[in-house]
């Protein structure tokens, strides 16, 4: 296991302090949201060391396999909207670097979190179990749009990458009263955070504007 403590310095939490500042400053007003980000070290997270100096730049970064570490800020910001209460059972699409999930898990909740990418799970179960997470996280190689039929339903789910069109397969998979947070649009998406209201009704609402990178069917070797 990783020990935190050696590699998170006093330097990190002091950059990590700025950070959440800084996203504080762009409107993420929860409080617990806040917290868990200022108590994950990013810097952990980057498998390429290149970009290791600006681990607690509001940005994204490159990680491998054409994907990224999300921005802290649309990390807060997504969190926030899934209104995460201690012991919800939330699906992640999504894995990548596993720092979403661990912000989810600070938050006290139960992640199933679920990467096509074969190369990137193999890294990412592996760092999030040395963290410490292996209890809180559950890593999963599948296809994103499918979800987790054999752990459904879930309380919360949370997509974190840019859906062409919102999957009835994950509409199915949510708690009557869960919500569903995911970037939906081509070049541009818009965040949608839908809430199911009963055995056939969900009502959507939308929010902000982002970019992510593509959400893909079917699992990559």
């Amino acid at each position: 296991m990783i020990n935190k403590e050696q590699l998170d310095t006093y330097r990190h939490k002091g950059m990590r302090k700025k950070l959440v500042e800084a996203v504080a400053k762009r409107g993420i007003t929860n409080k617990d949201v806040l917290r868990a980000i200022d108590e994950v070290p990013r810097h952990l997270y980057f498998f390429d060391s290149v970009f290791l100096k600006r681990a607690y730049d509001d940005n994204a970064f490159p990680i491998g396999e054409g994907q990224t570490i999300s921005q802290p800020y649309t990390v807060a910001y997504q969190s926030s909207l899934l209104e995460i209460k201690k012991g919800d059972k939330v699906l992640e699409v999504g894995t990548g670097s596993g720092y979403q999930a661990s912000v989810l898990a600070q938050l006290g909740a139960k992640v199933f979190s679920i990467e096509r990418q074969k190369k990137l799970f193999d890294k990412t179960k592996i760092l999030l179990s040395d963290l410490g997470y292996s209890s809180s996280v559950k890593c999963f190689y599948g296809d994103g749009f499918a979800g987790l039929p054999l752990y459904a339903p879930f309380d919360k789910i949370i997509v974190t990458a840019a859906a062409p069109f919102v999957p009835d397969s994950l509409l199915g998979q949510m708690k009557i009263g869960a919500m569903l947070v995911i970037p939906v649009g081509e070049n541009i998406q818009t965040m949608k955070r839908i809430i199911r209201v009963n055995e056939t009704e969900w009502k959507e609402e939308l929010f902000d504007n982002f970019r992510f990178v593509p959400m893909l069917e079917g699992k990559s070797n």
